[in-house]
């Protein structure tokens, strides 16, 4: 099933249940991660990597059920250099995104965080396509921007 932008959105208040339900996180853990949440802002299931309760496969596994994300081992990928030149290598680092691959005017991008509208509305921009959102590990990415972006070079 394929979700719009705004019901993912909506979907955004189940992550804390979905953690629990599978036994990930006690409510205790939860609560202490949305107090932080609320004296310094940020992602929740960032905030719960920090505070040692989750690993990034914890989070990302809990966005894929609540969600339907697909997931791409994107550090094992490869990617076309050509399809790297739609989201400069600073705006990747920034986003914690890269671009996968281009069909017609749909550009594939992997996110740590495929919730966040904003930065697809300014991949969207930046790359000119629209923008079809896959998830990764945070570590993921940043170790193929890593590869990628220097075997362009």
């Amino acid at each position: 099933m394929v979700y719009s932008r705004r019901e993912i959105i909506s979907k955004k208040q189940l992550f804390g249940q979905i953690l629990l339900k599978r036994g990930l996180i006690t409510d205790e853990q939860l609560r202490d991660a949305l107090e932080a949440q609320k004296k310094h802002g940020g992602v929740l299931g960032e905030i719960l990597v920090k505070l040692g309760y989750l690993t990034e496969r914890d989070v990302v596994v809990a966005l894929i059920v609540q969600c339907g994300f697909p997931y791409i081992a994107v550090n094992k990928y490869d990617i076309d250099p050509k399809v790297l030149t739609l989201l400069p290598e600073e705006k990747a680092r920034q986003f914690n995104a890269i671009p996968l691959d281009k069909v017609g005017d749909v550009l594939s991008v992997v996110m740590a965080n495929p919730l966040d509208i904003s930065t697809i509305e300014e991949i969207e921009k930046i790359s000119n396509c629209k923008v079809a959102t896959f998830i990764a590990t945070k570590t993921e990415i940043e170790e193929a921007i890593k590869r990628c972006y220097s075997k362009k070079e």
